[in-house]
């Protein structure tokens, strides 16, 4: 049987189990929520942020993932930049592909016409994942990551025109199995 997961936008309710879910996942991953998430007053201060679509992924009850799509200001409003990190315990179970592709329907359905996502270049699993829902490769940035052992390690930016593929999906009836 299937598990299953839930996934609801993050609210008030949420602070403190997605606080602890975040202290267990490694450093490097929660680096690329580029927010602090240490302390539990920076994912309180979350819930005023009326600009960011978060969401949980929720597994019998208890938060296992978390992505949230930042929409651009000014020049770049039109962009959201999705941020995804799934527990560690629980992935290559599809739970990362469902936020993917929920953040994806959430950024299409706020009228963003392109989604990024940065991901390190020794996480081929996410790339492929990335890639498998349209997203292209659109920048390289050389030793632009440092591990916690100082390694310095390359960036992709990932990007994808939901302006022309979400037409292409609709057209072919497959704009539906994004959820």
């Amino acid at each position: 049987m299937a598990e299953t997961i839930d996934i609801t936008r993050f609210s008030a309710a949420d602070v403190e189990e997605t606080w602890t879910f975040f202290q267990r996942v490694p450093e490097g991953d929660r680096t690329l929520v580029k927010e602090p998430v240490t302390e539990l007053i920076d994912v309180e201060g979350w819930v005023d942020d009326a600009r960011a679509l978060r969401f949980v992924a929720r597994a019998d009850g208890d938060v296992v993932g978390y992505v949230a799509v930042i929409p651009g200001v000014g020049w770049s409003r039109h962009v959201g930049e999705i941020r995804l990190v799934v527990d560690p315990a629980v992935r290559r179970r599809g739970i990362g592909q469902r936020l993917a592709r929920h953040a994806l329907r959430v950024a299409i359905e706020a009228s963003l016409t392109k989604v990024v996502v940065e991901v390190v270049a020794v996480q081929d699993s996410t790339i492929a994942l990335f890639t498998r829902l349209g997203f292209r490769a659109e920048a390289l940035l050389e030793d632009q990551v440092q591990d916690p052992s100082g390694n310095y390690i390359d960036l992709i930016v990932l990007a994808n025109r939901t302006d022309a593929d979400w037409g292409v999906l609709a057209t072919v009836g497959l704009d539906d199995q994004l959820d």
